[in-house]
């Protein structure tokens, strides 16, 4: 089995090996398990995303749902019979960005080439100057910055295509870290499913299946005249997708996604006045990176670490675009007035204030009052 990294032994354990490393990072049930970080008392139950009306759609399950067969887009009426105890909750799609816009903030620290595919799911290009030991040691590391900063699982898979990598994030779930060795493909692959090879949708997984095709290791070894009839002109492609020949490039999105400031004390922060003065300070610097980019935000988020290393995030969507540090500030302000709140005794080691949701030329009525950048000045770099 190949569980978290497979045992074939490096080909060089001193140096760079050769050949590609690319990094698919997806995040595990990313709305749903938003919902139970932000509700503990959503956490270890089954959580459906999406409306339980009689034209609900499921948009992602919990973990605990998928064991009864609830899947995404599955009509919410089929998902109440599989799972009767399920808990529905209604999508924050604003928020999910906002999360996100963290999550590729930590992945752009990883990497200068990173791919978004979706919201929660992305390539990296790690293949420069990272040592084959190492490999194993840098994924797990992001893995622990994505659980610090955002307090969700991320599963990771990593090989020398963007296809195996992804195959291998897959394998694992939830939480898991798979690493495919150059050369190793084909062992990888073959006892997989045909219907998880990239383009093989339901009817021609079913074509193969009827023709005694199950796995990719059989699709592989079956003669092309046989297969030309489900695949016609593609039959190439197929082919060497089974093989694990995928030369895809990962095309770096450098795109700021959010902008953020955060700070590390010495000493605990045992006042709200001296947490409340860091954010005022923060927030300026966002804007001011803001200005320099041309840029407007929508949503804010903040990071507080306590004194017994617990994080918490939130983020919060403005009603218009902004760069005023004034407005900025106190929404943060108030998402961490209202944590401290139930705290007994405030004490944290890193607050960080960021924004996300950015837009270069916002229209003009959707720009928020107390704007000091003005909406002449939307267009571009100061």
């Amino acid at each position: 089995m190949l569980k978290h990294a497979t045992t074939v032994p490096p080909d060089d354990e001193g140096g760079v090996a050769p050949g590609r490393r690319i990094y698919h990072v997806d995040m595990d049930a990313f709305f749903a398990s938003v919902e139970q970080r932000d509700n503990p008392r959503l956490r270890g139950l089954p959580v459906i995303v999406g409306g339980d009306g009689r034209r609900g759609v499921v948009a992602a399950a919990s973990y605990e749902a998928r064991l009864a067969g609830v899947r995404s887009a599955m009509p919410a009426g089929r998902a109440h019979r599989l799972c009767p105890q399920a808990v529905f909750v209604a999508p924050r799609h604003a928020h999910y960005r906002a999360v996100s816009a963290v999550l590729f903030e930590i992945l752009h620290r990883w990497s200068d080439r990173v791919e978004g595919v979706s919201i929660d799911e992305a390539y990296l290009d790690m293949s420069e100057g990272l040592a084959d030991v190492d490999v194993l040691s840098n994924a797990r590391a992001l893995k622990r910055r994505i659980s610090a900063e955002i307090g969700l699982t991320a599963s990771i898979g990593i090989g020398s295509s963007k296809l195996v990598a992804k195959l291998a994030s897959a394998y694992d779930k939830p939480d898991g870290l798979t690493w495919v060795r150059s050369g190793r493909e084909r062992e990888f692959l073959d006892p997989l499913p045909v219907s998880q090879l990239q383009g093989v949708g339901p009817a021609t997984a079913a074509r193969l299946n009827d023709g005694g095709i199950l796995t990719i290791g059989q699709l592989r070894r079956t003669a092309p005249e046989l297969l030309q009839p489900v695949f016609g002109r593609q039959i190439e492609r197929f082919v060497a997708r089974a093989a694990g020949i995928d030369e895809r490039e990962v095309h770096g999105d450098r795109e700021r996604r959010s902008i953020s400031q955060e700070e590390t004390f010495e000493a605990d922060l045992v006042e709200f006045d001296e947490v409340e003065a860091i954010i005022r300070l923060q927030a300026g610097k966002c804007v001011e990176k803001l200005r320099q980019n041309g840029l407007f935000a929508r949503s804010v988020h903040i990071k507080l670490r306590s004194g017994g290393f617990s994080t918490l995030t939130r983020s919060r969507t403005l009603g218009g675009w902004t760069r005023s540090p004034e407005l900025i500030a106190e929404a943060a302000i108030e998402m961490a007035r209202a944590w401290a709140r139930y705290q007994a005794r405030l004490s944290l080691r890193l607050v960080g204030v960021g924004v996300a949701n950015l837009n270069a030329a916002p229209a003009s009525d959707e720009l928020l009052a107390a704007d000091p950048a003005g909406p002449q000045q939307r267009a571009g770099p100061e």
